[in-house]
């Protein structure tokens, strides 16, 4: 049989046109809609021929290992915004487009040595993938660091501001410290064990799944801080609300996976309830996931044990509700009265 490594290197262009369309096509692979071809194309060559050279030592037995720059892809997809379900996409694409390109060296060979390289393509390009996933995560925990250096930069001057404008903007820490600290709190544990495991090469994609929510939620704080800060310094002017087309039920499950980790030490169990919830609301989305937050970490800071409900649903034409309801302790009679009053 043909050196299948040396006929993938001379198919790269063809290999690499025919993979980059097939990504931007991909009905799964949402990240990659809009990319040019520029884009999705970046990084691709240099795994492609990192592929074909561990290919060739594949076959002859020989020892080879993927140079550092072929790692780079799993960084491109990172900032790109992927996540790691599609760049595994990615690979099963490349597979089927490496297996269609080289059915020509493939058939020269006898079935036995034809199913032996397939195995042997199988094997380089799982081992491709796992490497770069690990580059992906790595550049996902440093994105996840500079998150929380500015959660940082932020909450030191929330600090400031509520120290000397301590009237204006005292709601401001009532309503951002917690989740604030929270992530803090959270992402330094998870970026410390994170490390262990990648020295350790025990590392599993639900640590990778809490970095995402860190560095996705992490953001989203920070628009809203900043939201709040902007609107502290303009003092009595009004706010300008965002209003927009809002799918109400994924927003709802954001904020309860986002607050789920300050419950993990409690005996809760959080229902979601959306079933008679409309599909989509017109309102501002970053005020309402603010409420959301708001209303669902007070339940949890106030119930020991028992269910969290978050119930969404249509009340009557053209109006929707949301209801936030827990097993806790709940507000004396005597401070019912005075829940909206300023703190």
């Amino acid at each position: 049989m043909k050196d299948l490594g040396r006929a993938l290197l001379d198919k790269v262009d063809q290999i690499i046109d025919t993979w980059v369309e097939a990504v931007r096509r991909d009905l799964d692979i949402e990240s990659a809609r809009g990319l040019t071809y520029e884009a999705v194309h970046n990084g691709l060559p240099d795994v492609l021929e990192a592929v074909a050279t561990l290919l060739t030592a594949a076959f002859t037995d020989q020892d080879q290992e993927f140079e550092e720059n072929s790692l780079e892809h799993g960084a491109v997809r990172a900032e790109q915004g992927f996540d790691t379900a599609e760049v595994v996409r990615e690979y099963r694409i490349l597979r089927n487009v490496v297996l269609t390109a080289l059915e020509p060296e493939l058939s020269t060979g006898t079935v036995a040595e034809a199913l032996e390289a397939v195995r042997k393509i199988d094997n380089v390009l799982d081992e491709a993938v796992m490497i770069s996933l690990e580059n992906y995560v790595q550049h996902r925990m440093r994105m996840a660091e500079q998150v929380q250096g500015q959660l940082l930069l932020t909450n030191q001057e929330l600090s400031r501001l509520v120290q000397t404008q301590k009237d204006e903007v005292s709601f401001l820490a009532h309503e951002l410290k917690t989740p604030l600290n929270s992530i803090i709190g959270f992402s330094s544990l998870l970026l410390r064990k994170q490390r262990q495991q990648l020295a350790q090469a025990t590392g599993s994609s639900l640590e990778i799944e809490q970095i995402e929510r860190i560095v996705n939620n992490g953001r989203q704080l920070l628009r809203m801080i900043n939201n709040a800060l902007e609107v502290s310094r303009r003092g009595d002017q009004p706010i300008n609300l965002t209003i927009e087309s809002v799918q109400v039920t994924p927003l709802i499950q954001t904020v309860v996976e986002a607050l789920k980790p300050i419950a993990q030490d409690k005996p809760l169990t959080f229902v979601i309830d959306c079933d008679r919830a409309p599909s989509e609301v017109s309102t501002d989305a970053l005020r309402l996931q603010q409420i959301l937050t708001n209303l669902i970490s007070n339940a949890i800071r106030y119930t020991d044990e028992g269910t969290i409900s978050i119930i969404c649903y249509t009340a009557e034409a053209e109006r929707w509700a949301i209801a936030i309801q827990d097993t806790g302790r709940g507000i004396s009679p005597e401070d019912q009265s005075r829940v909206f009053e300023p703190y």
